[in-house]
């Protein structure tokens, strides 16, 4: 995208991400104003914490979907009996364990960079919006990293790992446990756990325009994106799970799913899912700049430690 922009021949028009693209984009100041298109937006009717998310797009971007994320433990309950309820008991678990327990870079899987953000929250860290300060965060992931044989490049491969018996446990999303098996990548008898006293991580994807797309360009995407946020079109967002629940907006329930998404949702998904999500709290991931730094020092501090 910043080769096109540098070029002077921008060619893709409308860009969906997560927040990983998003902070990258915004750091490199990529994306156009969509602020400036407001009037035109409307403001839409957004879950309270997915109106948080919007927030992190600083008027970039526009939130099309939201889930509560994580961070869960997804684990192979033939291996794992009991699954660990705080991180020490699973600094302890893969101590026991070597090399059975695995996440992503979190710069590349949201079940990684979910596992990064919600454990300052669960250790206490003073300022989990800060991650130059998560002194506790930092040391356990160190020692964490003894017992960890690969870190996965992203998410799917560590299902995989998990599928073929290669790893017993995993960090997870609401999404990631209930997609994959879904589509058969992971069997369906994983289960998934969470940490007692949990603060959700929210995560959400942005439809963005690049900087340098023509009028009429601009006024086609705005009009996708307007469309993309009717009620109809959000019962969409709960396809097969993958970021579940998936509707940014209020009054989205699951009986307006297309009967593909209800149907493996019955059979897929989690009941207790909901009932987590309304008993813990919910923050949402870390403004761009911050998360590009926590990434960096994920890198520094912990990978390459």
């Amino acid at each position: 995208m910043k080769a096109q922009q540098q070029a002077g021949r921008v060619q893709i028009d409308l860009v969906l991400t997560g927040t990983d693209g998003l902070a990258a984009g915004i750091s490199q100041k990529l994306w156009s104003s969509m602020d400036a298109h407001r009037a035109f937006l409307g403001s839409p009717d957004y879950l309270e914490p997915a109106a948080e998310m919007q927030k992190l797009a600083q008027g970039q971007g526009t939130a099309v979907v939201y889930y509560p994320s994580g961070p869960l433990l997804e684990y192979n309950p033939d291996k794992v009996k009991n699954p660990p309820k705080t991180p020490a008991e699973l600094l302890a678990w893969a101590k026991a364990n070597p090399k059975r327990f695995q996440y992503a870079d979190p710069a590349n899987s949201g079940p990684g960079r979910t596992w990064l953000m919600g454990l300052p929250y669960l250790l206490g860290d003073k300022d989990p919006s800060s991650p130059a300060s998560w002194d506790k965060t930092w040391a356990y992931l160190k020692e964490l990293d003894k017992y960890i044989d690969v870190y996965g490049s992203g998410t799917t491969e560590t299902m995989k790992n998990l599928a073929s018996g290669q790893t017993d446990m995993i960090m997870s999303t609401t999404g990631w446990y209930i997609n994959p098996r879904a589509l058969g990548t992971v069997p369906k008898k994983m289960k998934a756990a969470h940490f007692d006293g949990m603060t959700w991580v929210t995560d959400a994807q942005y439809a963005v325009v690049p900087k340098g797309v023509d009028a009429d360009t601009m006024s086609a995407a705005l009009n996708l994106v307007k469309w993309m946020l009717t009620p109809e079109q959000q019962a969409k967002a709960y396809d097969d799970g993958y970021f579940y629940p998936g509707p940014a907006i209020k009054n989205v329930p699951l009986s307006m799913a297309p009967e593909k998404s209800q149907r493996t949702l019955e059979e897929y998904g989690v009941p207790e899912f909901d009932q987590w999500i309304e008993r813990f709290p919910k923050r949402p991931s870390l403004p761009a700049e911050a998360q590009v730094e926590a990434f960096d020092l994920w890198n520094r501090e912990v990978a390459g430690g």
